[in-house]
């Protein structure tokens, strides 16, 4: 299985102008309709400084940019969720903290929302951790759910999430609202009684932990790897 390539944590301000006009230019017009030119004079740089700083293309920008903002918001929430032990409290404040971020950062939002499910790299923030939890949660007996029910499972908090983002950035509901509506009805379809889903649904949200330095990104990316094509049967 692939793993998003290695998320640098310090961008320059000429790199995060690039990646922040691309951001909103993939979202406004799709991955086919933007070119290097027009990613320039959005981003007021030069092209050849597109080309020093980026991919040649505006696909491998774009790819580049997926596989980026899927592993660091992957190692984000890994790192977030690392003090608490519930299933499904995890579930809940994983859910929150997408639709949070979303809110705080409408661009980086509607790009998930956008690319979320129909791009490899990104849909890897949906495998691993979760899938994770939410098999503890089976196991322990959290949920009343069939294991074969997994992958169902999954997908119903992968559009809810999307979904409450999605909500968020339209200005239809506050994040919040939505953050904690979706986390409270994801815990009841699991099997949990409406008032304790509630209850975990509403508690204090954490802070998202901030990106952690290269060697120690790349050392628990190699761990995550392992542990995944271990759960797959990879070799």
């Amino acid at each position: 299985m692939k793993r998003p390539s290695q998320f640098r944590k310090s961008l320059t301000p000429v790199q995060k102008r690039i990646q922040q006009a691309a951001l909103r230019l993939f979202v406004e017009k799709g991955v086919d309709r933007v070119n290097v030119k027009e990613l320039a004079q959005s981003a007021k740089v030069a092209r050849g400084t597109i080309y020093n700083n980026q991919r040649a293309s505006t696909e491998q920008i774009f790819q580049e940019i997926a596989s980026q903002l899927s592993a660091e918001m992957h190692q984000r929430v890994v790192a977030t969720l690392a003090e608490i032990d519930d299933p499904a409290q995890r579930l809940a404040t994983g859910v929150r903290l997408f639709v949070r971020r979303a809110h705080e950062e409408s661009d980086w939002g509607a790009f998930i929302v956008r690319f979320g499910l129909n791009n490899s790299m990104m849909r890897q923030i949906w495998y691993g951790q979760p899938r994770k939890d939410v098999s503890a949660g089976i196991a322990k007996g959290r949920y009343n759910l069939r294991s074969e029910q997994l992958p169902s499972a999954i997908a119903m908090i992968v559009t809810g999430a999307l979904g409450a983002m999605f909500l968020v950035l339209q200005g239809s509901r506050s994040w919040g609202k939505a953050g904690s509506d979706c986390a409270e009805l994801l815990l009841r379809a699991l099997g949990l009684p409406a008032r304790e889903a509630q209850r975990v649904a509403t508690a204090e949200l954490p802070p998202l932990a901030p990106a952690v330095d290269g060697d120690r990104k790349r050392a628990t990316q190699t761990l995550e790897t392992r542990s995944l094509r271990s759960e797959d049967g990879e070799a």
